[in-house]
Order: structure tokens, then sequence, then C-alpha cells
């Protein structure tokens, strides 16, 4: 689990005059933080370290600590607002996680092995990603930043699903939880099409023969 901690101030001057304003000024993003036995709170973050902090893709994944006029914050990132065209974040929304609650958090999903990947070295396959991130439930402590799957003796026509996923300690699948009806698939490895020639010489002639129609 990575470790990201960001500062804020609280926010007294609220509405959306306020947030314009604040963003104006340049220097914080408005937020909220909520969840817990304590009641939503709207905070204003540093900007320079939170643009910097969410260039890491595990930051969305992670516990972080928020430092709020010097009282700690344990949050976890659940929605980001962006500007429509500007690479500007508009707004964020916080959840305060309990060290004895298991959170649901969505986690990135890693490939590797592909390079010595059977099914695609050996057997000229290709891969198809169907899932780039899964969600899990766990304790803060057990969070992953990532999910990792290893496709080194994958073959052509594998499909593998989340029950494939080796998952770390005291970490479960959301959806596994639901039954087996919801073993969805992750990633395949199929047969890699490839025209033929003849294909190529129809596809040629067939569109010569659209041009010289629309020509007459």
């Amino acid at each position: 689990m990575s470790d990201f901690s960001l500062k804020a101030s609280v926010r007294h001057d609220l509405g959306k005059g306020a947030s314009r304003r604040l963003r104006r000024a340049n220097q914080q993003v408005p937020a909220v933080v909520y969840g817990g036995e304590k009641g939503a709170q709207s905070i204003a973050v540093e900007k320079t370290a939170f643009y910097k902090a969410i260039e890491d893709e595990s930051f969305f994944s992670s516990v972080i600590t928020l430092l709020i006029e010097g009282k700690e914050e344990q949050v976890v990132v659940r929605d980001l607002q962006r500007h429509p065209y500007k690479p500007l974040l508009t707004h964020a929304d916080f959840l305060r996680v309990d060290a004895t609650h298991e959170i649901t958090m969505n986690v990135p999903l890693h490939v590797v092995g592909e390079d010595a990947c059977v099914g695609i070295k050996d057997q000229d396959g290709e891969l198809h990603v169907l899932a780039n991130e899964v969600a899990i439930s766990c304790l803060p402590k057990d969070l992953p930043d990532y999910l990792e799957i290893d496709i080194s003796n994958v073959e052509v026509g594998t499909t593998l699903h989340l029950s494939d996923l080796a998952l770390p300690a005291g970490v479960t699948s959301v959806d596994l939880s639901h039954g087996e009806d919801h073993d969805n698939a992750v990633l395949s490895v199929t047969k890699m099409k490839v025209r033929t020639s003849d294909e190529d010489e129809d596809g040629e002639s067939d569109s010569e023969d659209e041009a010289d129609n629309s020509a007459e």
C-alpha cells in the first residue's frame, strides 16, 4: 500500500461562488470529506501536492492521510470532478475509513508475462483485456495498490476469470462474493485473425466496383 499525504484547510466560505473563487486563486482544490461517525466537512486541498499525487495510479486505490489544519483523517478517494476541457480538478470527494471496518474499492488489474505468453509468442494469438480494474473488499491495512495476473503459460483459446486471480491475504472479490454466476472474464487469448491475399484482393475489387458504380 502506497503512502500518500495531503494538506487541507477547512472551508467556511461555501457555495458555488466560493468554490469558483477558490479555483481562480489556483492554490487549492475544493473538496468534501465524509463518512464514519463524523459529519461531512468541506475542505480545500493544497493543489500542487494533489495534482502530483493523482499522476500515480496507486493514489486511487490507497488509504490517504488528510492533514486538516493539524488533524489527521484516513480517507480514500470516492470521486474526482474535472473541468470538461481544461486539465483541472474542480472538486474531490473523500471517504473516511476505519481501520476495523472493511472497505470496497476498485483496484487496477496489471497483466504481466505478455512477452513470454505461449499463446502469443508461439501460437500466433492476441491478448484481449476485458477488465482494467477489479472490485475488492478488505481492511484498509490490506488494500493492495493493484492486482497482478501472469499470462506466461496461457495458450490460445484460454479465457481467464476473476476466480483465476491470486488475491492477497485478507482480500476478497466483491463480484465472486455474489456467487459463481458473477465469475466474470478478465482477459482472453485468441487466435489472431489474418486477412488472406484473396480477401485483400476481394476488398480492393469491391472498393473499385463501388467507386465505378458511384461514378456512373
